[in-house]
């Protein structure tokens, strides 16, 4: 809610009485309804409603600076919304927080692990901060030791450990607790192409058990293959939902590019390949470097290389992909995500 000054200001949350076992578990496993949050004259959230429901995954997929990481943190209590209400698990986030981080986990964009700890010493702290006794917390160490393949490395200050295996280490600390709804925070950002199949695989084995994960990520092809529905989101907006082939469907299906051998042959390439574009080309003088959106399968390579023939385009390079994030955002935005990111950092460098 706004009130005169045009300040946001947190709505009065209502909850009558405590839900019992049942009825907690019958809601959806992550809501939240109207979100807000405001960082001084930036409105990282402006309304945010989202639904998960219980055994499935969410992908909020966004830019840097869109207001993922401020929604998951108001939906596991490190931040208190401004306006607007959350439940996790059943319980809501601000007046039930205690309850709410008894069943969550937790792994963020940076491995929140102890350098100067063994793999196995930083799983037994975790245990002990979730009150497990010392010989259950072991054992629990060794059960996630064995499931995230580290046992080589169990026994190792986690400082020897390459970026991946801190990331495993780091997302087996967010499941000591055996938790009922999992955050995962840009999981595989700065990790290599290995790396983050690794990842993956980690994840899909947690999905097989029937853990409810909201996942947020930069990257269309990791919410296309983890996510059951993602929801993307932009200036703290979210402006679309659906499966990941309802929002490749929005870029066109598929994307045509064609590296031109002069970049002053772009607009007539572009002019040329119009009768195979179903969304907004893109263009880049400096890699000569054209994208369009296309509807069909390999005949449209075919159709490409007849239509640049004739318009007398010679070109360098031509392959057809599957839409990424970028495709995406432009055809629901008008712009790319990395644009969109690159605004962010502008507002949040004014703020």
């Amino acid at each position: 809610m706004v009130d005169s000054s045009g300040l946001a200001r947190r709505t009065d949350f209502v909850h009558v009485g405590v839900p019992d076992e049942n009825a907690r578990m019958a809601r959806p496993a992550v809501f939240a309804e109207g979100l807000v949050k405001r960082f001084g004259n930036v409105l990282a959230l402006d309304g945010v409603d989202l639904e998960v429901p219980t055994g499935t995954v969410l992908g909020l997929l966004g830019p840097n600076g869109a207001g993922k990481t401020t929604a998951v943190r108001i939906l596991t209590t490190l931040l208190p919304p401004d306006a607007g209400r959350a439940e996790v698990a059943g319980y809501d986030v601000v007046r039930r927080a205690p309850a709410v981080r008894t069943v969550i986990g937790l792994a963020g964009q940076n491995a929140a692990v102890d350098e100067n700890l063994t793999g196995r010493e930083n799983l037994e702290l975790v245990g002990r901060l979730y009150h497990l006794g010392r010989v259950e917390a072991r054992k629990r160490a060794a059960d996630l030791i064995e499931r995230f393949a580290l046992g080589h490395a169990a026994d190792r200050t986690a400082k020897t450990y390459s970026g991946g295996m801190r990331r495993r280490l780091d997302l087996g600390a967010s499941l000591v607790g055996r938790p009922e709804v999992l955050f995962l925070d840009e999981p595989t950002t700065g990790l290599d192409p290995q790396g983050r199949l690794d990842l993956w695989e980690v994840i899909e084995q947690l999905l097989s058990g029937g853990t409810t994960i909201l996942l947020t990520t930069q990257y269309l092809e990791e919410a296309d293959r983890l996510a059951d529905s993602i929801a993307v989101i932009d200036h703290g907006h979210v402006i679309a939902t659906g499966t990941a082939d309802e929002l490749k469907a929005k870029a066109g299906g598929s994307v045509l590019e064609v590296v031109v051998a002069s970049a002053s042959r772009i607009p007539t390439a572009i002019r040329a390949l119009r009768p195979l574009t179903v969304g907004e080309p893109r263009a880049d003088r400096e890699t000569r470097r054209v994208a369009v959106p296309v509807q069909g399968d390999a005949s449209a390579l075919v159709e490409a290389v007849r239509l640049l023939d004739k318009a007398r385009v010679r070109i360098t390079d031509l392959s057809l992909h599957r839409p990424s994030l970028d495709d995406v955002f432009l055809a629901l935005t008008g712009r790319g995500a990395e644009e969109a990111a690159r605004e962010a950092a502008q507002e949040d460098g004014a703020a």
